[in-house]
């Protein structure tokens, strides 16, 4: 298949005010994300809660985000599996596969549960390849929960040597080794999406094709726009990306992704101030004010833009 890349928001899971998942405001997530420009969603992922979430839960979010996302002529890219077992794992990730997937995204952790090293997630991996089909295409996410398993070289050849993967969801935050890893991967199939604000612009300059990250559940118009226009326009692209960068550090001072979901009722979409991994209360007064200055602070930008 043909991917999009640019923009992919990392998709938050809404919920009923009894606590269930909202399917109905889910699809309409998906409809805003493709409404302010962005390429594809990343589905089932950490910022979904997949750790609490059933695996009838995440097949059905997931086939919900892939039918939802195609109709809209996004790309949809998913993970799903939180197992300690391969077979556990090959179990889960078989169900989000029938369910609708563009690429299957592998968390790294998961392949290396004690951070043994290199031999031992290459062989988790050829252990849970073989039970998956021949013909789905494959990627990476450095997931930060429990622990963040980075991609070292050898791996990232191991993967190039597959020819399966297409998909890397990077988040080590260090241009260094983001340069390292385009190198490896130029000229591949494989393909680097940041998912740290503050090098984003760097990255794409270096060989990245987009953003996959927490913040485009905020202001996706202006990562589309860099990601589109970062060469035609250096100078507003510096711009934005100032503004970016400065908006990312709010991923670790608040309460994420109750942030995003209070974001999203200021976007005209209600949502629950629910999370699974949060305690309700975690959203302060404080907190909203700041996801409020956030989103004027946005508007303004994209009134400059003429977005």
């Amino acid at each position: 298949m043909e991917y999009k890349f640019g923009t992919y928001p990392t998709m938050i899971t809404p919920y009923t005010a009894d606590g269930k998942v909202d399917y109905d405001t889910a699809e309409r997530y998906v409809e805003w994300y493709a409404e302010n420009g962005c390429d594809g969603i990343f589905a089932v992922c950490q910022s979904s809660e997949i750790f609490y979430l059933t695996v009838d839960e995440r097949v059905k979010l997931n086939r919900l985000v892939y039918e939802t996302g195609k109709k809209l002529g996004m790309t949809v890219v998913s993970s799903g599996h939180v197992a300690d077992t391969i077979d556990a794992q090959a179990d889960e990730l078989n169900r989000i596969i029938e369910s609708g997937t563009d690429s299957l995204i592998l968390i790294t952790n998961r392949l290396d549960l004690n951070n043994e090293g290199d031999d031992v997630w290459i062989k988790n991996a050829e252990a849970l390849l073989k039970k998956l089909p021949d013909d789905v295409n494959l990627g990476l996410y450095e997931c930060p929960y429990p622990y963040k398993r980075l991609v070292t070289p050898k791996i990232l050849k191991w993967c190039l040597d597959t020819e399966r993967f297409y998909f890397m969801k990077d988040t080590c935050c260090d241009m260094k080794i983001i340069n390292e890893r385009l190198e490896i991967l130029k000229g591949s199939q494989f393909n680097l999406l940041n998912a740290n604000c503050q090098t984003l612009l760097d990255s794409l300059k270096s060989g990245g094709k987009g953003y996959c990250g927490i913040m485009a559940n905020y202001h996706p118009k202006l990562y589309s726009w860099l990601c589109r226009n970062y060469e035609k326009e250096p100078e507003k692209a510096e711009l934005v990306q100032s503004v970016i960068g400065t908006f990312g550090f709010t991923e670790t001072g608040l309460p994420y992704p109750l942030t995003a979901k209070y974001n999203m009722n200021l976007c005209g979409i209600p949502t629950q101030n629910l999370a699974r991994n949060r305690k309700s209360e975690e959203l302060t007064d404080y907190g909203r004010n700041c996801v409020e200055q956030m989103k004027k602070a946005t508007d303004e930008i994209e009134r400059l833009l003429e977005l």
